[in-house]
């Protein structure tokens, strides 16, 4: 490579790692400002938490779909397209209403944005593949990955201050970052190399349609209740149509996602090990934050440090999980990894109700060397696997399972979080002395994001006339210890996933390194019928 393509090789890694690094930080900054946009659009509880799990939703059901698009529209253009796309739905979330309407109009534009999303990030993993020769292509990744997933950290911090002066900004920011990826990309003027092809359109709408379903019943489930006949039709229909689609796949000449490629059993363990370590990894953000605001009280700048401790511990182990698998592969730092997480997620959990986080950094720090353990050796191992002309096809599917692994984590365990607090709430405000009525009524405002409600506020009247003012505080401190009580619950339920995740690597991942020339020799995947 000539000193000129060289340096021209860099600008578009430089430009790629802007484009896709809105969505990195996007995972973390959005989830500090929801307690504070709860507030002032007065969304529901369940609201919040389709804010982000929209957008994950979003970009999992497309991924494949974005990046079979760039190969038949061309690769540049789908960055161009998707990093618009992401910038202009971040400034209309910006942009939101403060109406009755503010809750389905955010909902709407970040599910707009992981389409986006989903369009942007595998044309620009195409992109840097194909601007790197062969033999430069690792280092090349390494830095992609590195960089771009390293600005997951900065997610807390901009997202605390900004929060601080308007959560509007949070949105705002993305917008100079797309400006500045879009001049790179003009400047470095990568190629927009075309492949004509179809699109598995059938595929794409079974897989959106079964994902969305399935995800709708169980956030929803809080509210509907699991008597009613949404809940479980949504559940049902959704599983479905998934069958349907996996069915679809196997059978075509032409898949939206090569199925197949889980016959290679290494890959498929490491996929199903990625899809239970993001059950906890995405949703502990959004949790954590909620916690850390309405338990503890911190603002949201505080809370944007109080997250900072998880990294301090997963990016130092994110080191060490690389270089043992470049030294004995990825077994053991995944079987460690998942050990250490489920240890790590248990006793943080266990110390939530203390209200204290001096007694509980120490096991942040050790649920985020669990997780940086076990997240890079396992996604680098499945690419591994595959020949370097799957890698494109890997990529996608080894996002696609991490994506909705966060997307059914959220969902799942955000569902339980209201039906647990609520409960929590009841019992906690009787103990208390206040009525049942009364309880069941707080209850019900705080499960809809309404803390402050004039509904609340009347029961309690109602119910301790003149000492219903020396009971605010009461009140205030039952709800700060009710959700550190189902925040509690909800991270044991995180660590039961690693804990699963960790049998899942002891037992079937194998051993050893993949030695170069290895897979394409002896392990190269079956085509699709």
């Amino acid at each position: 490579m000539n000193a000129t393509s060289a340096k021209n090789s860099k600008l578009i890694l430089a430009a790629m790692i802007f484009a896709v690094s809105m969505t990195f930080i996007d995972q973390t900054i959005v989830a500090i400002s929801l307690p504070t946009i709860q507030e002032d659009v007065h969304l529901s509880t369940t609201g919040s938490q389709w804010i982000i799990n929209g957008y994950l939703l979003s970009l999992s059901a497309l991924f494949a779909f974005g990046g079979r698009l760039a190969d038949i529209a061309g690769h540049r253009r789908m960055v161009v397209l998707g990093v618009i796309l992401f910038a202009v739905c971040s400034a209309l979330c910006g942009a939101t209403p403060t109406g009755s309407g503010a809750e389905a109009w955010l909902i709407f534009f970040r599910i707009l944005q992981g389409a986006g999303a989903a369009i942007m990030f595998p044309a620009a993993l195409a992109i840097v593949l194909d601007a790197f020769p062969v033999a430069e292509r690792g280092r090349a990744m390494a830095i992609f990955f590195g960089i771009a997933g390293g600005l997951t950290s900065v997610g807390p911090i901009a997202g605390g201050f900004l929060t601080e002066w308007t959560w509007r900004s949070i949105f705002w920011i993305n917008v100079p970052v797309a400006l500045i990826a879009l001049f790179l990309t003009w400047k470095a003027n990568p190629a927009d190399e075309r492949h004509p092809g179809k699109i598995d359109y059938r595929g794409t709408v079974l897989a959106c349609g079964g994902m969305g379903l399935l995800v709708l019943g169980l956030q929803q489930s809080a509210i509907w209740g699991w008597g009613d006949v949404k809940t479980w039709s949504s559940i049902v229909i959704g599983l479905a149509i998934l069958v349907w689609f996996v069915k679809d796949q196997l059978a075509s000449s032409n898949p939206l996602l090569r199925l197949r490629i889980f016959e290679n059993r290494a890959f498929a363990v490491d996929s199903a090990v990625l899809f239970l370590l993001m059950i906890a990894f995405v949703p502990l953000f959004f949790f954590a934050s909620e916690y850390a605001q309405i338990s503890l009280g911190e603002s949201a700048s505080e809370t944007g440090l109080y997250l900072l401790i998880f990294f301090a511990g997963f990016a130092t182990a994110t080191q060490w999980g690389g270089k043992m698998l470049d030294r004995i592969g990825a077994r053991r730092p995944v079987v460690l990894g998942c050990a250490v997480a489920a240890v790590g997620f248990y006793l943080w959990g266990n110390s939530m109700t203390h209200l204290s986080v001096s007694e509980q950094w120490y096991y942040i720090v050790i649920a985020g060397i669990g997780v940086g353990l076990v997240l890079s050796p396992a996604n680098t191992d499945a690419l591994n696997r595959v020949p370097r002309s799957r890698y494109g096809e890997a990529t996608g599917i080894t996002q696609t399972v991490r994506n909705f692994g966060s997307s059914l984590g959220l969902a799942i365990l955000g569902s339980l979080l209201i039906i647990w607090n609520k409960s929590n709430l009841e019992s906690g405000l009787g103990a208390k002395g206040v009525p049942k009525g009364a309880a069941d009524t707080i209850a019900e405002c705080v499960a809809h994001g309404e803390r402050a409600c004039p509904q609340a506020g009347r029961a309690l009247s109602n119910a301790l006339g003149p000492k219903a003012n020396e009971a605010g505080e009461l009140v205030g401190n039952v709800i700060s210890m009710s959700f550190a009580e189902a925040t509690r619950d909800v991270f044991y339920g995180m660590a039961v996933a690693l804990v699963i995740a960790f049998f899942v690597a002891l037992k079937f991942m194998p051993g050893g390194k993949v030695e170069e020339g290895e897979v394409a020799e002896e392990e190269s995947v079956p085509e699709a019928a």
